[in-house]
This record gives C-alpha cells, structure tokens and sequence, in this order.
C-alpha cells in the first residue's frame, strides 16, 4: 500500500526551529495537515503543544499560526484589512495595537493602506506571516513560505523568523530550498513519506564527512539529501 507518510516520529521544543526539506510529493504538507488536526492518521498518534491531534484539535486552533504556500489573503482588501479580518476571527485583544505592532516589525507601515493585490510577492509573504501571527501564536507552521519568493526577500524572511524563535515562539517549516535548509535549528530529511533523518544541519554534515564517501570531504546540504535519497531508493 501507499502511505503519503509513512512512520514518522520526531519531537519539536518551544523556541525551536524544525525544518522539513524534501522535493514536491515527499510528505512535507501532509505531515502538517495531520499535526493540525485537518487531517486523521491511519495510524499512529500525536501531540501539539500537549493536545491530542486526533481529539483536541479545535483546542489546539487557537494557538497555531499556520501560513500555507498559496498565503491565503484577500486581494481585495488593504494589508491592515486582512489583518483585522483575521484579528476578529480569533478575538484579539486591542486589534488595533496587535495590528500596528505587527505592521511596524513586518516593516509594513508605510504599505498598511495598500490593497494586498499590488503587492510584490515578497510584500504579500510578509502580509501572510502578518496574518497568522495576530492572535500571538505559541507555534507557527509555515509550509513552503518562501516558494517564488526573490533570494533578498527570502533572506529578509528568515531574520523575521529568528526573531520570533528568540521570542520564544516554535517554528515547523518545510522548505525544498537547500540554502534555507541550513537557517533551521533541526532540520528532518523527507522523501517518498519517510523521515530518513533528523540532526542539526552541521551534524547532518560532518556525519556524512566521517563516513569517507568520494566526493565528500566537505558536503554540503546537497550532498547529504542526495546521499540520503540513494540509499533509500537502494534498499
């Protein structure tokens, strides 16, 4: 049988940043669709800031940010717009003051009254990320977040990310980027459903340096998902 995700376990800490690099169809979107309740596993179980995926999953709705890749916005609408739209679904307190603090970290301010729909695309990512932080999230999921994005506005991108990760805020991302790869903390290896492999990106490297493979001396992020990859497709 095929299983779009196939016995995958691992662990985030709060304040952590965990990333999932893996090519189109490896897993990476159904994991987080599983992790936020969208979607029931087959088989197995899981926790999200201590609450039961499987049965605590509109509990855990209110404390999750969660950016998909298509930035779910309304083109129609200003960039303050969409924010207050969304501050209101979740009842955020003083919207007003969540919405200019988000504005001015976002370096947004001076875009607040534009319509989101003449934005670049790098604008319109940091709106997304604007829109899924309103409610104070303990955990955000950011799934391909930087997909068509220009390299300076993925850059930027990632400064904003740190930041909240020193905050104290959780970060899951899945990316198929291998320089945004070495930014995470932890970074997971995915391919065909199977998690191959779970380290911090240096380890990662020097693991697969002291296994004196040719042409590895000083891998790079490249080097270990294509040696990783192999050797799945071997067994």
């Amino acid at each position: 049988p095929f299983f779009a995700v196939d016995d995958v376990t691992f662990a985030v800490q709060p304040g952590e940043i965990v990333g999932y690099l893996g090519p189109n169809g490896s897993g990476k979107t159904t994991t987080i669709r599983m992790l936020l309740g969208l979607l029931r596993p087959t088989s197995g179980s899981g926790r999200v800031l201590g609450l039961d995926i499987n049965g605590e999953a509109e509990k855990l709705r209110p404390r999750v940010g969660y950016m998909s890749q298509k930035f779910a916005l309304y083109d129609e609408l200003t960039v303050a717009e969409n924010m207050e739209f969304y501050a209101g679904m979740y009842g955020v307190n003083r919207p007003d003051q969540r919405i200019s603090e988000l504005l001015e970290r976002l370096n947004l301010s001076e875009q607040r009254r534009e319509r989101v729909a003449a934005l670049p695309t790098g604008w319109r990512q940091r709106v997304a990320l604007g829109v899924a932080l309103t409610h104070r999230p303990e955990l955000i999921v950011l799934d391909e977040p930087t997909s068509g994005v220009d390299p300076n506005a993925r850059r930027a991108f990632w400064d904003i990310i740190y930041d909240l990760a020193e905050g104290g805020t959780t970060i899951f991302v899945t990316t198929h980027y291998m320089d945004e790869a070495e930014y995470c903390h932890r970074l997971g290896i995915m391919y065909a459903g199977r998690l191959l492999a779970l380290d911090t990106p240096d380890a990662l490297k020097q693991n697969l340096a002291s296994r004196n493979l040719p042409h590895t001396n000083e891998p790079t992020m490249e080097d270990v998902f294509i040696t990783l990859v192999r050797e799945h497709a071997a067994r």
